[in-house]
């Protein structure tokens, strides 16, 4: 099985620190990263996803919001390169701990701002990105590579 994520989530999760819009959001969120910590695979879809869920019965919810629908394309293609191939709806990725750490040092060194402009957690996640992602709840172990 596969998380579903759209795009621009892929960001959020680097700073995540267990804030969110309402305790379902944050509980929903949590299990995310539990699932991505356990080195389950991410599924790129288009428009709403596994962490917007809690949100989705707010007929005021910004999911469907084409700001973030551009914030989703922003978001591939700034990080297409680190996965070394196009992000697109229905490509699987997996994260690691070396990715995990290489996307989150680029995301301190303002790589993926233009991709998170206009984002209401912007601030949050910048300041967390400042004090060395402090706090945050994703965390993967280095795979051990086997020696002879």
């Amino acid at each position: 099985m596969a998380v579903p994520l759209r795009a621009h989530h892929l960001l959020c999760l680097l700073s995540y620190s267990g804030e969110g819009y309402s305790p379902a959001f944050v509980h929903g969120f949590n299990g995310i990263v539990q699932r991505l910590a356990d080195a389950e695979p991410i599924e790129l879809v288009t428009g709403p996803d596994a962490i917007c869920a809690p949100l989705c019965s707010d007929p005021c919810a910004h999911c469907h919001n084409q700001s973030v629908t551009q914030r989703d394309q922003l978001a591939a293609d700034a990080l297409a390169p680190w996965f070394e191939r196009p992000l697109v709806p229905g490509a699987r990725l997996t994260l690691s701990a070396q990715r995990l750490a290489q996307l989150r040092a680029a995301f301190a060194q303002d790589q993926f701002h233009r991709a998170c402009a206009g984002c209401p957690w912007d601030g949050l996640c910048a300041d967390i990105a400042r004090n060395g992602f402090a706090g945050t709840l994703l965390h993967m172990e280095p795979v051990a590579v086997p020696t002879d």
